[in-house]
C-alpha cells in the first residue's frame, strides 16, 4: 500500500499507516544511515529509532508524501547524529583513545628524562622500528654499544616512569 497525498493517509498515528510508511521509506533511511554510520547494525536501530519518534510525534506531521519522507530524512539524520556523537563519547568514556594520548605523553616526557645516547637508542629501535645493525651504522657505533645502550636506557626508562607514578 503506498501513502497518498492526502492529510488522512500520512497520518502515522495508527498501525496501518505507520506500516506503509515503514514500507515506503525504510529502505532509504537505512542507506543513509549505514553510509553514516558505517554499521548495518546501527542503522538498523537508527531506523527503529526513526520510526519510533515519527509514531510518538505523528501530530505534528503535515499532509502530503514529500513532506513525509523529508520529516522521515530529518527525523533519521537527527538520530544518526546523535548515534556518532554517542560512539565518539563512548570512545572517550572507554578512554582508548584519550588514555594512548595520555600514555604517549608521559612516555615522552620519560624519553626526555633520559641521555641522549639512550634516548636515541630507543627512538631508533623502538619508535622508528629499526634494526640493531642499522642502529649501529647510524648512530656509528658497534652492535654490542647498541646492545648495552638499550638494556640500560630501558632500565632507566622503567625507573623514569616509576618516578612519574607508573607501577612496575
Amino acid at each position: 500500500m503506498r501513502l497518498r497525498r492526502s492529510a488522512e493517509r500520512t497520518r502515522l498515528d495508527d498501525e496501518v499507516s505507520l506500516r506503509a510508511a515503514y514500507d515506503e521509506h525504510a529502505g532509504e533511511l537505512f542507506a543513509f544511515a549505514e553510509r553514516s554510520l558505517g554499521e548495518r547494525a546501527l542503522a538498523e536501530e537508527a531506523v527503529r529509532e526513526t520510526f519510533l519518534r515519527a509514531w510518538r510525534s505523528a501530530a505534528r506531521l503535515d499532509a502530503g508524501e514529500a513532506v513525509l519522507r523529508t520529516w522521515l530524512l530529518a527525523i533519521c539524520r537527527n538520530v544518526v547524529i546523535e548515534h556518532a556523537c554517542s560512539r565518539r563519547t563512548a570512545r572517550v568514556a572507554d578512554g582508548t583513545a584519550l588514555e594512548r594520548l595520555l600514555t604517549g605523553l608521559q612516555v615522552e616526557e620519560a624519553l626526555r628524562r633520559l641521555s641522549p645516547d639512550h634516548r636515541a637508542v630507543l627512538v631508533e629501535l623502538h619508535v622508528l622500528a629499526r634494526p640493531p645493525a642499522a642502529v649501529a651504522a647510524e648512530l656509528r657505533i658497534p652492535a654490542g654499544t647498541v646492545r648495552n645502550r638499550t638494556y640500560y636506557a630501558l632500565r632507566a626508562l622503567r625507573l623514569a616512569l616509576e618516578e612519574m607514578g607508573w607501577e612496575a
